[in-house]
């Protein structure tokens, strides 16, 4: 343990040393017709736009060349490099964020500021209904700011905006923004577009649509883990072969088109209105699995390999969504700003199909939720807006592993948050009060739920580009209907899962403190955290087996937990030629884990990560060379295993063929170039599915 901490410590002060004072020059406020803001400090996830220096907490942007040289299938991909972020990367196609450690019922993903409508948060195998093709900006916000969109966001919201509803007139009479991109791992090929078009009277019509197709994805050394490959040894046989497995990982190929259409109305005195309907369907497969024995040692290791996945393999997952968003506001006088609506409904459906083409379980989901927001008008420095949530969801699910029995909730939300401005301090607050009815039929029980969460925070100026932020929390979150109601076979986690329906309510209280520092040519943020849980709900295994599914039971379990960590992200410019910039970045995150009064560490917590490299942006030509190492993660749970170290050599180069100021960019990227073997601690399938080997990746992003 000491060993550990010392290495730790001394990657720690490496990278301080060398990224040292920080994160990109200060960007330059950008606006467009299209796209409203767009400044990268300044943050819309929120009833009104705030300063991101401002803000009490640590909160991420993610856009323009950035978002493009990122951008991946998934948006737990697409975010994974993002400070204190990682994803739950059951394979390249189904990918959730985790924040922090955090994930599922504590992160909220969100369109726009309104929920997915999936279900995700029912297995790490279901992909999240979103589209990163489409995202025009992404931001991750924790604290005050994330009570505004419900107790599921005790961890943090990630929030995506498209351009689905437009939100300004255009100047020209056709508004198109179109992406399009290819990569060599695993043979992906996309295209997206989008296209406004004013048609008088202050309104404007919407259609968008993408397309994108991959096949089994490449992988760098050994598919399967060594663990796994001294199993299968010893066993011997054709399963001793198949271990040694290297290159494509089979059954991990996806198809996926999304289309829609919207109408906008925007009136000359700020009052706008708008609605969109879309259609997402996903086809994608489910990495197969190595099938030992069934020995108790075997049996062990596999269910430390938490998603082996199915014992029968080329399990496809066909999804289909159709969904209605509006958006709307209304411009108030005197004390009140504006009245804002923002409100979806979604049908979901997705089928699991077995190698025979036969439908195992089918998954079905039909949710709305409607916010409406009161934003105050800033009076002396004094600057808010409260509002009301309304979440519906009847989920249900029919066949083999219909593990979870057919459900409803029922969520009804109040909120709050406050500024003030009192020059040099700067002080906010949050509060939310939620009641929540989870009721199941099938099993006859019904459960109410009242939280209550408050948040308060500020920041002060220290002078020299410095200022200081802390922040408190106290959160409440009402149990899932998985954690209460789940008992049955679940074979993408290779367990047997058992709900609590008796779960209380999940507590946090939580600090954190922020220091940010900006000057001439370089920023900083370094940012710390401490969370602890009381009846903290987690999959807790039992050490028994299931007689039918031979599988090993696992059953949700409430206990105390602790997690604490840190994020440091910098640059600073080391020369400039012409309109181009050089810069040295870096980033480090850590998060540690722990179940108190001896209950051992977190399952899948993601270990030390550094992010060092050169970088040269603002001119025609750019382009990018990092080094980022992820150290060995041995802190693990009961009947989970360890992953080793790794470290991926990344390359980019960009082209602004039409000017520095002009939308049109191609990016060409080589990333893990040295085709290293490497695997994500976070994932279910760490064992089995390792990362992409080397991938070369074209990608163009235009508009006009």
């Amino acid at each position: 343990m000491s060993h550990a901490l010392s290495s730790r410590s001394s990657l720690v002060a490496l990278l301080l040393l060398s990224a040292a004072p920080a994160l990109a020059v200060e960007a330059e406020a950008q606006t467009d017709d299209q796209h409203g803001v767009s400044d990268p400090e300044i943050i819309v996830s929120a009833p009104y736009a705030r300063d991101r220096k401002l803000v009490a907490t640590a909160v991420s942007v993610l856009q323009g060349d950035e978002l493009q040289r990122q951008t991946r299938s998934t948006i737990g991909e697409t975010l994974a490099r993002q400070p204190g972020v990682t994803s739950s990367f059951f394979g390249p196609n189904a990918s959730r964020p985790i924040l922090r450690g955090l994930d599922n019922e504590r992160v909220r993903v969100l369109t726009d500021g309104i929920g997915s409508f999936d279900v995700s948060n029912t297995s790490v195998d279901h992909a999240v209904g979103v589209n990163p093709l489409l995202a025009d900006r992404v931001e991750i916000l924790r604290g005050p700011a994330a009570l505004l969109f419900g107790s599921g966001a005790l961890g943090g919201v990630v929030n995506m905006r498209d351009l689905r509803i437009p939100r300004e007139l255009p100047d020209s009479a056709v508004h198109v923004d179109a992406a399009a991109g290819l990569a060599s791992a695993a043979r992906e090929r996309n295209i997206a577009a989008a296209i406004n078009a004013p048609l008088g009277g202050g309104f404007v019509a919407h259609v968008d649509g993408s397309f994108f197709q991959s096949g089994d994805y490449r992988t760098g050394g050994f598919v399967f883990s060594r663990e796994l490959r001294e199993a299968a040894a010893e066993e011997g046989g054709e399963v001793a072969e198949d271990a040694q497995a290297r290159g494509r990982l089979e059954n991990t190929s996806a198809r996926t088109w999304d289309v829609a259409a919207g109408l906008a109305w925007i009136g000359q005195s700020g009052a706008n209105f708008g609605f969109a309907v879309s259609r997402l369907e996903n086809r994608y497969g489910i990495p197969n699995g190595l099938e030992l024995g069934h020995s108790e040692e075997e049996e062990e290791l596999e269910a430390a390999a938490e998603g082996e996945e199915h014992a029968h393999e080329d399990i496809t997952l066909d999804l289909r969504q159709t969904r209605v968003d509006v958006r709307g506001g209304l411009p108030l006088g005197g004390a009140f700003e504006e009245l804002k609506l923002r409100a979806g409904w979604a049908d979901y459906r997705h089928d699991e199909i077995e190698g025979e083409g036969e439908i195992g379980t089918s998954f079905f989901n039909r949710s709305w939720e409607a916010r409406l927001e009161l934003v105050q008008a800033n009076r002396g420095g004094w600057q808010g807006a409260s509002g009301v949530q309304y979440f519906s969801r009847n989920f249900r699910a029919e066949g083999e592993e219909a593990y979870i029995p057919a459900n409803q909730t029922r969520q009804i939300g109040f909120f709050t948050l406050q500024e003030f401005d009192l020059g040099a301090l700067r002080l906010e607050a949050g509060g939310r009060y939620e009641h929540t009815n989870v009721k199941s039929a099938v099993v006859g029980r019904s459960r109410n739920f009242d939280a209550i969460s408050l948040s308060a925070g500020g920041s002060v100026d220290l002078g020299s580009g410095f200022r200081l932020a802390l922040s408190l929390a106290r959160t409440e979150r009402a149990p899932a209907a998985e954690e209460l109601f789940a008992d049955g076979a679940h074979a993408a986690t290779r367990a047997f899962e058992v709900g609590n329906p008796n779960f209380g309510l999940e507590r946090q209280l939580g600090a954190e403190a922020v220091l940010r520092g900006r000057g001439s040519g370089w920023r900083l943020e370094i940012s710390g955290f401490f969370n602890r849980f009381d009846n903290f709900i987690y999959l807790d295994p039992t050490g028994e087996e299931d007689e039918e599914s031979e599988l090993p039971i696992f059953a949700y379990n409430q206990v105390d937990a602790r997690f604490w960590g840190a994020e440091v992200e910098g640059a600073v410019q080391l020369a400039s030629l012409g309109n181009t910039r050089f810069e040295l970045t870096g980033l480090l995150d850590y998060t540690e884990a722990d179940i108190l009064r001896g209950g051992g560490a977190v399952p899948r917590i993601p270990p030390l990560r550094m992010i060092g490299g050169v970088e040269a942006t603002g001119g025609a030509v750019g382009g990018r060379v990092e080094i980022e190492h992820v150290t060995r993660q041995d802190r693990v749970a009961t009947f989970e295993t360890s992953t080793p170290a790794y470290t991926f050599v990344n390359a980019s180069l960009s082209w602004k063929p039409f000017g520095p100021e002009k939308a049109t960019t191609i990016i060409l990227a080589a990333n893990n170039i040295f085709d290293v073997e490497a695997r994500r601690h976070s994932s279910f399938l760490a064992n089995v599915a390792p990362l992409f080997g080397r991938d070369i990746r074209l990608s163009v992003r235009t508009a006009f």
